[in-house]
């Protein structure tokens, strides 16, 4: 799944996307909390750095300029320095503020926050402070944000609705713009305010609503699959969904389509920081897969890793397309995960190098693996960020003459024996007699292999060296191999060597980017 999701996001082209709702400007005040002060029973703070992030629809727009694809933001600021300080910043990531108005009779809205240090442990929100108006916007605003949108709506794939309550998300202003998207087949996607009542998103395409959030729509309290899945059957009959998306915290997201079909989206467990900007995070990549054209499930899946990665950040930041290819490729560590076809290699290798990975190959039979193998991949795992061993299939054993009786395990099981080492990132089975079709496609920085070779006598070094990779011999276990071992155990020749691994022509290799503490475990 991993591998499926990876792919994905490598493929996610660049749609444009209309959000219009609540911008907000997130200011943060950073310090150390020291003591109870003496004036009164609260903490003392000690500020020692101001911040300012974009908040509310306007981060959902920054969201979705983090993960490349096109936004105009759709809203109000007021007639001041926060208004313009929110518009600057927008503009400076790439958003389009055509549509963004000011209206001089409101405020910018604007979240304070005081955040704590401890001991110089985790920061935690100590305070929030809010400044802003929740009238809905006047007739003249309404009028004039209607004109600048509807005749330009065909320009869009997908349209997000950041509703956080502050008076742009007006019953007539959403009436109006999702009847106008139906017309043209433009997913309308709705991270609804908190309440009772949800009949002014009638008609979009979906809602992502939070554990809570459902409950005070539905009046059902969320507590397992079932109850989650019922919910979301409630607000698509009620609202004429197509889908809804229920995220369920650390159970990650119940997927519900208008035909009553649940799914539940797991997500893997994280360190929680800070919860804010998960919900806009999730709406994001939502919203820029509908408009890519993923399938509604992928895309659940996928705004589960962009929202847990969000809560492993403190305070609120995009996450870009190439953090969750290096979320997805972390995720790729059971042994079943790392035994791969070339196919599927070639985009794991490919994203690994977008990370600025270094990516080490060997290759070889490894039909019975002993200390020698262990050592030596251990070392060549040292000299890169990523370690894949291209294992010679049964076949390409037999061909290779090692005897009538070899190999004396399966590729299967020998691919299996290597994925449990921590050494070893990925394993690939070839065919071919040598590994020079692998080599081509997959293309390492670094060809090693075990033995006192010259790099001139590696098989694929004259392919690897004509595209700039280097090539290197590590060295062997004295004593030590599989032929040895065999002859050994059945002429019961006595215990194998105690292994004394004696590197050699280490003096051409470049720094290791990753110690061995982290691969011998």
């Amino acid at each position: 799944m991993a591998y499926h999701l990876l792919e994905l996001i490598q493929q996610l082209g660049h749609p444009r996307v209309l959000v219009i709702g609540d911008a907000i400007l997130d200011r943060y005040i950073w310090g150390d909390a020291e003591r109870v002060s003496q004036e009164a029973p609260v903490i003392l703070l000690r500020a020692d750095r101001d911040e300012m992030r974009l908040g509310g629809a306007a981060n959902v727009a920054n969201m979705v300029r983090g993960l490349e694809a096109e936004v105009t933001l759709a809203g109000v600021v007021g007639a001041d320095a926060d208004g313009l300080l929110l518009r600057r910043d927008l503009e400076s990531a790439g958003v389009d503020c055509s549509a963004l108005l000011c209206d001089a009779s409101r405020p910018t809205t604007v979240k304070e926050r005081f955040i704590g240090r401890a001991q110089n442990r985790h920061p935690h929100q100590m305070l929030r402070v809010d400044r802003e108006v929740r009238q809905p916007l006047n007739s003249a605003v309404t009028r004039q944000l209607l004109d600048l949108l509807l005749p330009s709506l065909a320009e869009y794939r997908a349209i997000l609705v950041a509703d956080y309550g502050k008076g742009v998300c007006t019953p007539e202003i959403l009436s109006r713009l999702i009847d106008a998207a139906q017309a043209q087949h433009i997913p309308v996607i709705v991270d609804p305010r908190p309440g009772t009542d949800y009949t002014h998103y009638r008609g979009a395409t979906a809602v992502t609503p939070n554990r809570l959030e459902t409950k005070l729509a539905t009046g059902r309290e969320i507590r397992t699959a079932n109850d989650a899945f019922a919910a979301g059957r409630q607000l698509c009959d009620e609202l004429g969904l197509q889908f809804a998306y229920i995220t369920l915290d650390s159970d990650g997201m119940a997927f519900v389509t208008a035909g009553g079909v649940g799914q539940m989206l797991p997500t893997r467990k994280r360190q929680v920081y800070d919860i804010t900007g998960a919900g806009d995070m999730v709406l994001a990549m939502i919203g820029v897969g509908l408009a890519d054209g993923l399938s509604p499930v992928d895309i659940g899946r996928l705004a589960n890793v962009a929202g847990g990665l969000e809560v492993e950040r403190v305070g609120v930041v995009p996450i870009r397309r190439d953090e969750l290819a290096a979320d997805l490729t972390a995720g790729v560590r059971s042994s079943s995960d790392k035994v791969r076809d070339l196919e599927a290699l070639v985009a794991l290798v490919e994203s690994r190098r977008q990370q600025g990975q270094r990516v080490v190959l060997t290759n070889g039979c490894f039909d019975l693996l002993h200390v020698g193998h262990v050592l030596y991949l251990q070392q060549a795992a040292a000299l890169g960020d990523c370690l894949i061993v291209a294992l010679n299939s049964d076949d390409s054993i037999r061909r290779l003459n090692k005897g009538p009786d070899r190999p004396l395990f399966s590729e299967q099981h020998r691919a299996t024996m290597l994925a449990a080492l921590e050494a070893v990132d990925y394993v690939v089975v070839f065919n071919e007699a040598t590994p020079h079709a692998l080599l081509d496609r997959l293309r390492p920085d670094l060809l090693v292999k075990g033995g006192t070779y010259q790099p001139e006598e590696i098989v694929g070094w004259e392919l690897v060296k004509a595209y700039g990779g280097q090539v290197l011999a590590l060295g062997e276990t004295p004593g030590l191999s599989t032929t040895g071992i065999v002859r050994a155990l059945r002429g019961g020749a006595g215990a194998v060597p105690a292994p004394h691994f004696t590197p050699a022509g280490l003096g051409g290799a470049s720094a290791a980017p990753r110690s061995m503490e982290r691969k011998a475990g």
